[in-house]
């Protein structure tokens, strides 16, 4: 009996199979159909964001800059005579920044006008002479190339001179100070850094995305921390390459109207307009 159980149960085992294979078949089945549902769900999320950027998420750290900045130095060696600003001071465009000691460019350049003086009547008295055949034609072109060297020389000297006060290429303020009065001014050393605060701008990086809709002349507002208040603006210019690693790119933007109160390297938040 117990021979013929065990062959009983034997014979049963292959009936149960086929539950087994449904039900793997079944769980696989269910596993595709919710990986396309995910699948789907990422796709929608991520076409409704590049869609519909102006929303929470398309507020962008900034930072303001001066639009220019420029490194004040001498173009010629000399003493400093006068160093009147310091940092922070404001200043206007042609104001003297540093005026040099030129005592010595100037005795140079009285006497090269001198000599130019002298080569000149040279030249005129040598002119006369050889229309009474007392020099001969090569004199009279000596005595011109002199007086054209002297010429040269003088020009020389008056641009040296010109050098010796240093004016505002802008309105602006001092942002550092590196040097002093009755110290020597090195040809290309800053002696100071100065900032255009009238014209700032906005800098930040949005994510390369958004290049399907940022477009110069977008409008925006700005929020600047230091001062709690919000500015309209506009984006200025947008980068000439993509990151791509963080497939982000730069972009710049200006204030609408004049902002006395911002300074550059203050901070916030720029929230992009509805479009």
């Amino acid at each position: 009996m117990k021979s013929m159980q065990k062959a009983g149960a034997a014979g049963r085992m292959p009936a149960r199979r086929p539950v087994a294979v449904s039900a793997a078949l079944l769980t696989l089945g269910l596993a595709l159909v919710l990986g396309n549902t995910a699948a789907h769900a990422q796709t929608a999320a991520s076409d409704a964001a590049s869609a519909a950027p102006a929303t929470e998420d398309s507020r962008i750290r900034i930072q303001l800059v001066s639009r220019d900045q420029v490194d004040i130095s001498s173009e010629i060696a000399a003493k400093i005579a006068t160093l009147p600003l310091r940092d922070g001071d404001a200043f206007k465009a042609g104001q003297p920044l540093m005026t040099l000691d030129c005592s010595l460019f100037n005795a140079q350049l009285r006497k090269s006008q001198a000599e130019a003086g002298a080569a000149g009547d040279l030249l005129r008295v040598n002119q006369r002479l050889v229309q009474l055949h007392t020099v001969g034609e090569l004199e009279v072109q000596q005595a011109a190339a002199k007086a054209k060297a002297a010429n040269a020389e003088v020009a020389y000297m008056q641009a040296t001179v010109s050098k010796c006060v240093v004016t505002a290429p802008f309105d602006g303020r001092v942002s550092k100070r590196t040097a002093a009065p009755q110290q020597f001014a090195e040809p290309g050393k800053p002696v100071l850094t100065i900032i255009d605060t009238s014209r700032l701008e906005l800098k930040m990086i949005v994510p390369s995305k958004w290049l399907a809709w940022l477009k110069p002349g977008h409008k925006l507002n700005v929020q600047v921390d230091e001062v709690g208040k919000t500015y309209p603006a506009q984006v200025a210019r947008i980068g000439a390459k993509v990151d791509p690693v963080s497939q982000t790119v730069d972009v710049t933007a200006e204030i609408s109207g004049s902002v006395p109160d911002l300074l550059p390297g203050m901070s916030g938040w720029a929230t992009f307009a509805q479009h």
